[in-house]
């Protein structure tokens, strides 16, 4: 029905031999290598490689053992620096007990800081929350509008569904549609489409 959008995998895994069409700049040629960039970044304070190192340390990648602890940790570092998806993962934990108990009202508040902060996925899980409540439908749709402006297709598609059950109303599905094009619409560049073509499933910027 309304599936919860787990976290993003965005620790940049790196297998091409070519230059990045994003950041621009030629691969490292060893995960030692890619491992040294991010410590190099981590020492600046950036909130995105802090947050990508624990990806990878959930992960057990890059040469690295599994560590649910040490991810949690770089989480909430890079969430101090008030990075969203930092804040969306530790949600996830919370909400599913990896390396934490089970704490459904931490993950509710650590949802709704990455939805203000702009994540769609947690906009959208939030969504989800309250379409699976009596009597939330128009607060889930809200929810739902704003991933779809974010990007997040599961959104349209949970709206078209409400719209079929008499949930939400057909302008709320006309306009979720608008927005998620008009993001496509906005993102969209030939490297872009080519690194995506590219890609595998976690790094698609469209569904």
């Amino acid at each position: 029905m309304y599936a919860f959008q787990s976290r993003a995998l965005e620790a940049g895994r790196i297998e091409e031999d070519n230059i990045c069409p994003f950041c621009r700049t030629p691969p490292a040629s060893s995960y030692e290598g890619n491992l040294k960039r991010l410590e190099k970044r981590m020492g600046l304070n950036d909130a995105d490689a802090i947050y990508s190192l624990g990806n990878i340390y959930e992960e057990g990648s890059y040469g690295l053992r599994p560590n649910q602890a040490k991810a949690l940790e770089l989480w909430h570092r890079a969430a101090e620096l008030g990075y969203a998806p930092a804040y969306h993962n530790l949600s996830c934990s919370y909400r599913n007990g990896r390396g934490v108990e089970v704490d459904e009202k931490k993950a509710r508040h650590y949802l709704e800081i990455a939805a203000m902060k702009g994540s769609g996925r947690s906009r959208h899980n939030l969504g989800v929350i309250e379409a699976q409540q009596a009597g939330n439908a128009r607060r889930a749709v809200k929810h739902f509008m704003i991933a779809a402006r974010d990007g997040v297709f599961q959104s349209v598609k949970n709206i078209k569904e409400m719209y079929e059950k008499g949930f939400a109303a057909k302008a709320d599905y006309a306009e979720a549609l608008r927005s998620y094009q008009a993001y496509l619409d906005e993102i969209k560049s030939e490297q872009r489409d080519g690194a995506a073509a590219a890609a595998d499933d976690d790094y698609k910027y469209y569904d």
